[in-house]
């Protein structure tokens, strides 16, 4: 906008006078003529001359809308004359019209100003006559908006006229038979390597009908699952106990197997068990004396907890052949539950198994290989360092590997894994060597009960060969 120029005082002795004339003019012409002195009106006032007052020239702003139409039309008139110049509006070089107020004038008082005139501005640009507008910023941005406006419409011309040129000069391509061919051995060959992804097989689908399976929450109790293994997950803790080994776990474990199999638990209520020793181990030293009791009293919690009839007390005192009393079972029971803090609701790898099995679309002797190979892992201490879940994947993996079920690794199984073949190559390796080993160990427990023919007899397979020697099939 135009800066407001500064009206001058009237003199004290020209009050009269003042309200004189405003009673002359009439009482709309006197308020908008205030109104427009508000937005910037400019007046002129000169001293009387011979008694009539002088010609009172005004100068009013034009409007934003008249002032960006007059410059939109210098522009194009502009353009007009040469396309490749465009008008730019330089306020600062030109100088604005600014009236210079008069001169007090003490003898002769101001007369009352006459309707101002408005001149019509000349709409050629380029005329010497023509009197310098001062522009407001809000036009000035206009005009700049429409400049980039119209550079970039023409910039959009040119390259339609280069595309629509360059199609134009392009030969036409000649689609023969031997493209033709490529072109259907592409598509077949990204069918095929993509044919996985697209066929995830929905593992629940024929659960939906069974409220017991929880079919709408599964995969968020899963998730769970995954999250909390860590917090659960027993340390390292055989540098810690100074009077057993890693070879008496494995001496214990196969016992508690046995036992477990006499009493003819549930497998939830064995890897319950193994889980809550490991925990205890981890956090208090444990004579070699009391480490068969520390077992007992950990399966004892742990059929409390997952079966509906858990053996008696006296029923472990007598298959241990009297070696601990009722009372100790009850007092090692008792700090089990006090070291671990009744934390007993843990994701074990059970609940991985089962549903890491169904993921896996299996058959029975499938299913029985899994278990089998599970529970070599569990018996030895060196998967200790591996989570539950991935134990259970490597157990998967390995028994697809020994069985030659192809491919190895599915997508339906990667997706409910989340894990692929190569996070599970180290532990899988693990556990076909502890099958390879498992006819010549002195623990057959685990190797008679996988032996026998209501379980397959999964144990009597060779282990495979391609995960012992390091080399596995993609097929």
């Amino acid at each position: 906008m135009a800066s407001r120029p500064i009206v001058p005082q009237q003199p004290r002795g020209e009050a009269v006078v003042h309200k004189q004339t405003k009673k002359n003019v009439a009482a709309g012409d006197g308020k908008s003529r205030r109104a427009l002195g508000d937005i910037g009106n400019v007046v002129n006032v000169r001293a009387v001359a011979d008694g009539k007052p002088a010609q009172i020239q005004t100068h009013r702003p034009l409007t934003r809308s008249f002032c960006a139409q007059l410059l939109a039309n210098a522009q194009a008139a502009a353009v007009a004359e040469n396309n490749k110049k465009n008008v730019c509006v330089n306020v600062e070089k030109a100088p604005a019209a600014v009236p210079v107020p008069p001169k007090r004038s003490v003898a002769a008082p101001a007369a009352a100003p006459p309707k101002a005139v408005q001149k019509k501005p000349t709409a050629k640009p380029a005329a010497p006559s023509v009197e310098v507008i001062e522009i407001s910023p809000d036009v000035e941005e206009i005009v700049e908006v429409k400049e980039k406006k119209e550079k970039k419409d023409k910039a959009e011309v040119i390259n339609n006229n280069k595309k629509v040129t360059q199609k134009e000069g392009s030969p036409k391509k000649k689609h023969t038979f031997s493209s033709a061919l490529t072109a259907r051995s592409k598509a077949a060959a990204h069918g095929i390597a993509k044919k996985p992804k697209e066929h995830i097989v929905d593992i629940d689908g024929a659960d939906t009908d069974n409220h017991l399976a929880g079919v709408e929450y599964v995969d968020e109790i899963y998730k769970f699952y995954k999250s909390a293994e860590h917090e659960s997950m027993p340390n390292d803790y055989m540098h810690l106990q100074t009077d057993i080994n890693e070879k008496m776990r494995a001496i214990l474990i196969d016992w508690l197997i046995d036992v477990h199999q006499k009493f003819e638990l549930s497998a939830e209520a064995l890897y319950l068990t193994i889980n809550l020793i490991d925990r205890f181990l981890s956090v208090k030293v444990v004579p070699r004396r009391e480490l068969q009791l520390l077992g007992m009293s950990a399966m004892l919690i742990a059929t409390k907890y997952e079966e509906i009839w858990p053996p008696e007390v006296n029923d472990l005192v007598c298959i241990a052949d009297r070696a601990y009393t009722h009372e100790q079972i009850l007092i090692m029971e008792k700090t089990i539950l006090g070291r671990l803090e009744w934390t007993l609701t843990v994701p074990t790898h059970y609940v991985f198994l089962a549903r890491f099995i169904k993921a896996s679309i299996p058959d029975p002797k499938m299913e029985n290989m899994v278990y089998f190979l599970a529970e070599l892992g569990i018996m030895h201490y060196e998967t200790i360092r591996y989570c539950p879940s991935m134990v259970a994947a490597s157990a998967v993996y390995a028994a697809r590997c020994t069985l030659k079920k192809t491919p190895a690794w599915t997508d339906t199984l990667k997706f409910h894994t989340g894990y692929n073949e190569q996070q599970l190559m180290e532990c899988a390796k693990l556990l076909a060597c502890f099958h390879s080993k498992a006819i010549d160990s002195r623990l057959q427990v685990v190797y008679r009960k996988y032996s026998s023919s209501l379980r397959g007899a999964v144990a009597l397979i060779p282990a495979c060969q391609n995960l012992l020697s390091g080399v596995v099939s993609s097929a």
